[in-house]
């Protein structure tokens, strides 16, 4: 902004601060982020109901199940926000497993926090959930340590934080509404086909939820961490004297 002597103020902003500031509107649009999320979910129907069943059906087997558990709440959110296709079997692969102490920590750190935030009165404890929920996705997805997720999170979510929690309560209250209008439907059936139904069509809002909702999450993650950059992964120094040391010049 410039003054001029005569005139006052006159606004002069560049065109790179308006492009900047319109970028800056238009993230969490509420209504095309609902709208996105859930064509992320319906475009991954298959592949996210097969690894949800792999996930299920591995869940007992122990170590396996840590890699699964990374694969289904990383792995897929994290390629789902970058249109890639998600393989049938995405949650078995064992790369999921190499970030086992990363997940644990970082899990365990947000548990914490979160929970001395319900201490405090409930809503200290869902903005830092809000706050943190990107951090898991930031370890696996980039390779950043939990706790430089942790803060990289905090502030890609910075003032988002409130449309991030709307844009998740009208969608649960959505389909809370329409489980509502379900069961009273199915209370009031005078037999047991009709219950039977409305009770099948409660079950598959609440499988359709689950896509929407990690289709939410995509879309969420993909927004705020636009322009996030991989870590580089540094290949171990060959030992000396081995066959194929690498040599550095001078």
């Amino acid at each position: 902004m410039s003054v001029d002597k005569e005139t006052g103020p006159v606004n002069t902003f560049s065109q790179g601060e308006i492009m900047a500031d319109t970028v800056i509107a238009r993230k969490l649009a509420v209504g095309a982020t609902i709208i996105e999320g859930v064509n992320i979910g319906t475009r991954n129907i298959g592949p996210i109901l097969v690894n949800v069943l792999l996930w299920i059906a591995t869940i007992w087997i122990p170590y396996i199940n840590v890699g699964t558990t990374i694969g289904l709440t990383a792995g897929i959110v994290s390629k789902a926000s970058r249109g890639e296709t998600i393989p049938m079997t995405e949650i078995l692969d064992p790369k999921y497993r190499k970030y086992m102490g990363e997940f644990f920590l970082a899990w365990g750190l947000i548990t914490v926090g979160v929970g001395i935030g319900v201490i405090f009165g409930i809503v200290p404890g869902i903005v830092i959930a809000l706050a943190w929920s990107l951090a898991i996705l930031l370890v696996v997805d980039k390779g950043k340590n939990p706790t430089e997720a942790m803060t990289l999170s905090n502030n890609c979510t910075y003032g988002y934080k409130a449309r991030m929690f709307g844009i998740y309560a009208v969608v649960f209250l959505l389909f809370s509404t329409v489980q509502s209008i379900l069961f009273g439907v199915s209370a009031k059936a005078d037999n047991d086909v009709d219950v039977f139904i409305t009770s099948f069509i409660e079950i598959l809002i609440i499988v359709f939820a689950v896509f929407v909702f990690i289709g939410l999450q995509a879309s969420i993650y993909k927004q705020l961490t636009e322009g996030i950059q991989e870590e580089a992964v540094v290949p171990p120094l060959t030992p000396a004297g081995s066959a194929g040391m690498i040599e550095y010049e001078e």
